[in-house]
């Protein structure tokens, strides 16, 4: 049995939309890496971009569980000493919605350069309007990631 490797021009990239109201963001950011890396198409291959685009609306409605909006840390660094920066998520949240749905979904794709290839198919906005009206994107839906309170 031959293995088949799809060459560049053979990838078909759909669009995905996500309405992000009430999910958990963990499972969210799970469901949407796979989905960015290709996994769940047959023919992924782990060294090529097969992924899809990925629309994320509503990203400020986002919901993190047992209290993990005020525990949680989020860090960066300025690259000088004592340029630590921490910060809740809740803040992180009310500051820039959008900025920390994408850095959740980053911190599961591979840390190389196909996987800053792949960031590039997510886009998320913070309320429900988008402008990618014209890709026709299809709904995905992750039942299992609406959290259930």
């Amino acid at each position: 049995m031959t293995t088949t490797t799809p060459k560049a021009s053979e990838i078909q990239r759909d669009w995905h939309i996500v309405d992000a109201e009430g999910m958990v963001l963990g499972r969210l950011a799970t469901e949407v890496a796979n989905v960015l890396r290709g996994k769940h198409k047959p023919t992924y291959t782990p060294n090529l971009d097969t992924g899809d685009h990925v629309i994320i609306v509503n990203a400020d409605k986002i919901v993190l569980t047992s209290n993990k909006a005020e525990r949680k840390m989020v860090y960066s660094h300025s690259g000088y000493p004592g340029g630590l920066k921490e910060s809740t998520y809740a803040e992180a949240m009310d500051k820039d919605a959008a900025a920390a749905v994408t850095r959740s979904i980053k911190g599961m794709l591979p840390k190389t350069r196909l996987g800053r290839q792949q960031i590039t198919k997510l886009k998320v906005y913070a309320g429900p309007e988008h402008p990618h009206v014209a890709q026709n994107p299809q709904p995905l839906s992750f039942d299992h990631a609406k959290h259930r309170a």
